[in-house]
């Protein structure tokens, strides 16, 4: 990613969607929330957590007029943050049944209400979103 130029990070995919800058922008923000979503799991009974206006969140903050560098660093060490919570986390806290969850509304790859939920769950699921908005930032 640090390969990159500034202005082509800048330039936004296609008409009408984000810049690469943007969408390492929204991942920061993925990282921040996600964070602490990952956080609170570990000390309450239920997986239900508020959502966020991610377009606004992106917005607000102005990422495509941001250094490229500066967000590359920001993303890498908010993720570096969010692992070293992961692979703090017991087994026996990811894999401890939650019924009550709201994944089905702020899942990447929504989880039914109806199917009970874990924190591992959550977890693989933030990893499945980031590896998907990568893929986007490096496409040609």
């Amino acid at each position: 990613m640090l390969a990159m130029s500034d202005d082509r990070a800048a330039h936004p995919l296609a008409a009408g969607k984000w810049s690469r800058k943007e969408i390492v922008g929204h991942l920061i923000d993925s990282a921040v929330n996600n964070q602490a979503r990952f956080v609170r799991a570990q000390l309450q009974d239920d997986l239900v957590f508020d959502g966020y206006d991610q377009a606004a969140w992106v917005r607000v903050q102005r990422y495509r007029q941001r250094e490229w560098t500066e967000l590359v660093h920001l993303w890498r060490a908010y993720n570096e943050q969010v692992s070293a919570i992961v692979l703090a986390t017991p087994a026996s806290e990811m894999d401890r049944p939650r019924p009550r969850h709201n994944l089905d509304q702020i899942g990447f790859q929504p989880l039914p209400s109806a199917t009970g939920a874990t924190l591992g769950f959550l977890m693989r699921d933030y990893l499945a979103h980031l590896q998907h908005h990568v893929r986007q930032v490096l496409s040609v």
